[in-house]
Formats: C-alpha cells, sequence, structure tokens
C-alpha cells in the first residue's frame, strides 16, 4: 500500500489538463497539479480525492487560509492539508522571481 499524495500549485497559466505528472515509487504515489485558480484546485483535489483516497494534499505559498480551509472541506477532513511557507529571505527571493516571471 502506497501513501497518496497531491502537490498543487498556481500559475497564471495553469491548465490541469495541460500541466500534471503522477510519480509511483511503489511506497510512494505522486500527483503533480499546476492550477491557474481556486476552483481548479478544489475540482482537483475532489477528483483525486474521490478516485484515488489521496492522502494528502501539499500546496505552493500562493494558497490563502481561506484556501487551504475550503480544500479540508472539499475532501471531508479526511486528507491532510500542508503549504510549503519559506523564510524572510527566501520568499522575498520567490517573490521577486515571480514578479519576474510575470504572475503578478
Amino acid at each position: 500500500m502506497a501513501f497518496k499524495a497531491l502537490f498543487l500549485a498556481h500559475a497564471p497559466d495553469g491548465d490541469p489538463s495541460k500541466y500534471h505528472c503522477f510519480i509511483d515509487t511503489g511506497k510512494y504515489q505522486l500527483d503533480v497539479v499546476i492550477v491557474k485558480n481556486q476552483a481548479e484546485a478544489l475540482e482537483v483535489s475532489k477528483r483525486l480525492f474521490a478516485e484515488k483516497k489521496i492522502d494528502s494534499i501539499l500546496l505552493c505559498p500562493g494558497f490563502t487560509h481561506e484556501n487551504i480551509a475550503e480544500l479540508v472541506r472539499a475532501t471531508d477532513h479526511k486528507v491532510a492539508v500542508c503549504v510549503s511557507r519559506g523564510d524572510g529571505p527566501g520568499n522575498g527571493i520567490s517573490q521577486a522571481a515571480l514578479k519576474q516571471a510575470g504572475f503578478f
């Protein structure tokens, strides 16, 4: 039996139907999906919870506390929802790179 995780990231040009991959080591299964917005994140999370019974959702730092709560409810409080957060200097570096890439 494998641990099943979903990594979600936001991108302005995200499209779950195009930008997704799956890694399976036997003990760990990881779906990676790039979404444009919270509506897509909820749809992907609900679908993978129903289809694969995922154990954990890992989120990029772009998700808000409200977004996280919606994902917890969308998966019936049965999936761990974890958020990637950096330290002060790291956040500054990421913010500058995202701005340069046109995220905002």
